[in-house]
């Protein structure tokens, strides 16, 4: 039998988030409103630390917070959503190898500029670093 409800604060521990990140996905729509106690505190089920702890493992895969709304309308509907969570998935290596070679284009310039900058003298005419101006 399921607990008769959690705090905000117990919910968050047992799904390893904060409790700020249970307000956000309530409030963006990952997580049904919670139930509230006659003094205004939310009170979670083991099915919502089930949907957090989801939440937070697809976060953990990269996956964006309206990519993750979207899993979970498929699933509500009743349809096994993971030809949408491989798709989600591409798009996100995808994403990281641009970024990677985002990030090894930037390395290179920095070596490039940093090499130069031992030829570099203080006693330059430049408007503030030669270094910089220069690249």
């Amino acid at each position: 039998m399921a607990r008769p409800g959690l705090t905000i604060g117990q919910a968050a521990r047992a799904a390893g988030i904060t409790r700020k990140a249970v307000r956000v996905y309530e409030a963006r729509g990952l997580l049904p409103a919670a139930q509230r106690t006659t003094a205004g505190y939310r009170l979670y089920s083991e099915r919502d630390i089930k949907l957090m702890t989801f939440i937070r493992r697809a976060r953990t895969l990269g996956l964006h917070l309206d990519d993750i709304r979207a899993v979970l309308a498929i699933r509500n509907g009743g349809t096994p959503p993971c030809a949408t969570v491989r798709d989600l998935l591409d798009d996100r290596i995808a994403e990281i190898d641009t970024t990677i070679a985002e990030l090894l284009a930037l390395r290179e310039t920095l070596t490039g500029t940093r090499q130069r900058a031992d030829e570099c003298a203080d006693d330059q005419s430049v408007n503030v670093c030669g270094i910089i101006e220069d690249s």
